[in-house]
């Protein structure tokens, strides 16, 4: 074996300029073909495949590739030559030398094939497939172009504490951990905190984070624990800026993602990324409970739409629209947070909206209500302890703007916009109320 530590390492996708040039490349063995006098490697980088050849001849160097097993970690040097047929890319490395960093045992605990929940439980291995290394380029350009935005539009970021004395949403769904002879519950947003930080004068914020939610779904959409993607805005007139504000938000990252990976995302799922068009459509809770009664469901809540009838009426805006993308507006109080803004005119109704993407809801926001006196009686009316939320009512007490915010899910967004089934394909880790390992 003749491997040389010096030689700075090369990546597959820079091959094709080092044609006729020694090169060191670090990766992992995708597949070995043994024929009578050559042996055929397939390595894999983060940026591709490529094939390495070797002559059995070379006694040495062949000891070494014999004990190799498939998804091996090994460093190899080799000359790159011109291969016009050979369909990785047109050219091959002939070995000269080979490490094995890390043997892997055989046989593999799954392969390409394998059920969902047999990736997860073997996460290290099914991390290295070429659709789930784009999973992770995908959510890296699409949280940059997030950032470009609100850097561009005056944000700040924040970090809020994910422990916390009460709960910041509904106590049925908070996670409860001990807490130096107390009780401390778990973020199920920074829904309070960034509120703060607009009382605080910081006027447009945002944060991404994990948040935990002790809700027992079983859903191919649902996680105990997720990151959260949150904005909160001063000085708003009402909700309809802050949907203005997120259409032009999700354009700006669709873009970069049909930019920068719209091949690849094509080629391995299938999907033509396409940014969509201003403005959104958008319908009210009233609107859309009607046209779902003409569609022939009758949704179970009078305040909330079921996943069922998000499906149906997307579907149906869609068609008429032709947009991928619904706002639903104007939600009855009864079924919103007790901080959210009431309409003036009609005060059982919230200045809160969600929105859809082919049916799955990826956002919810509103306008919050910032006078404290009326904070005080929506809480009282819900029945809340006003003790318990005693800080985050005095955020109110000494003048606060006009303000409001969303909270959207990073791997509801990755999960449409790469057409998955299951939220869990593009999640590092899964969290669910079966699964708390690895």
């Amino acid at each position: 074996m003749s491997f040389h530590a010096e030689l700075p390492r090369s990546l597959v996708s820079g091959l094709p300029r080092l044609i006729g040039q020694r090169v060191k490349l670090c990766g992992f063995v995708a597949s070995i073909r043994d024929q009578k006098r050559m042996r055929f490697i397939v390595l894999r980088d983060p940026s591709g495949t490529v094939q390495l050849v070797h002559s059995k001849d070379d006694g040495g160097l062949s000891a070494t590739l014999d004990d190799l097993t498939l998804e091996s970690a090994v460093k190899v040097t080799g000359v790159v030559a011109a291969a016009p047929s050979v369909k990785l890319g047109g050219l091959e490395i002939a070995l000269d030398g080979v490490e094995i960093s890390g043997l892997a045992q055989s046989p593999l605990p799954i392969a390409e094939g394998s059920g969902l929940e047999k990736w997860i439980d073997h996460r290290q291995v099914s991390l290295r497939y070429p659709a789930q290394q784009l999973v992770f380029e995908v959510q890296t350009t699409l949280e940059q172009a997030m950032r470009t935005f609100w850097q561009d539009h005056g944000f700040r970021e924040i970090h809020s504490p994910k422990l916390m004395g009460t709960f910041s949403e509904s106590g049925a769904e908070v996670f409860s951990v001990k807490y130096f002879g107390t009780t401390a519950y778990l973020a199920q947003s920074p829904q309070f905190y960034k509120q703060m930080a607009v009382a605080g004068g910081l006027e447009r914020v945002f944060e991404i984070g994990p948040a935990f939610r002790a809700e027992p779904s079983f859903t191919a959409r649902h996680e105990t624990e997720f990151t959260s993607i949150d904005m909160e805005v001063g000085w708003i007139d009402d909700h309809h800026d802050l949907m203005a504000l997120e259409e032009r938000w999700l354009v700006h990252a669709i873009s970069a993602v049909a930019e920068a990976h719209g091949d690849d995302i094509r080629r391995l799922f299938g999907v033509e990324v396409v940014p969509p068009t201003l403005p959104f459509p958008k319908v009210t809770f009233e609107e859309a409970r009607d046209l779902l009664r003409k569609l022939g469901h009758v949704l179970p809540k009078d305040d909330d739409l079921d996943s069922d009838g998000e499906r149906l009426l997307a579907e149906y805006m869609a068609g008429e629209t032709k947009h991928e993308f619904l706002f639903l507006t104007d939600y009855p109080a009864s079924g919103r947070a007790f901080y959210h803004m009431r309409q003036e005119d009609r005060p059982h109704l919230t200045k809160g909206f969600d929105l859809l993407w082919h049916g799955l809801e990826v956002t919810t926001g509103a306008q919050r209500e910032h006078r404290h006196e009326r904070l005080l009686a929506q809480a009282a009316e819900r029945g809340y302890e006003l003790e318990a939320l005693a800080d985050y009512l005095d955020f109110f007490r000494f003048g606060c703007p006009p303000h409001g915010g969303m909270g959207i899910g990073l791997a509801r967004l990755l999960m449409r916009l790469l057409s998955t089934a299951s939220i869990r394909e593009v999640t590092l880790l899964s969290r669910t109320p079966k699964r708390l390992r690895p």
